[in-house]
């Protein structure tokens, strides 16, 4: 089982930045991959960006591609998702998520991820 906490949501003016953490309560946080999501009101969750357990491959939506970036901290047990001019439809909820398994894919779709955080709101004023 591993437990996921998201954090460093917010209300950002458009044009400003975010970083969001993923705190994960997991012994062996490198095996896993790892996504983030975001949904806001009305839409399905949809992905933003993935990286592999040891950080050699990325992936991004098309939608934050060039600002934003996935990262992780094996040794702190945390992934974080950097996104810089921020839009009005970047607002919604950010989750992140995580995969068990040895492959190297960047799967984009939330039913190849095995578990969950609460989430954490982010709301970009226009």
């Amino acid at each position: 089982q591993v437990r996921l906490v998201e954090s460093g949501g917010g209300l950002v003016q458009a044009g400003g930045s975010l970083r969001l953490s993923c705190a994960a309560s997991t012994g062996t946080f490198s095996n896993y991959g790892m996504g983030w999501f975001r949904q806001a009101p009305g839409q399905e969750r949809e992905f933003v960006a993935a990286i592999t357990r040891i950080s050699d491959f990325t992936s991004y939506a098309d939608s934050v591609k060039g600002r934003s970036r996935i990262y992780r901290d094996n040794a702190k047990n945390t992934v974080y998702l950097q996104v810089n001019r921020l839009k009005p439809e970047d607002s919604a909820i950010y989750f992140c998520a995580a995969r068990g398994g040895l492959d190297s894919t960047l799967p984009r779709s939330r039913l190849e991820y095995n578990y969950w955080g609460q989430g954490t709101q982010v709301t970009v004023s226009s």
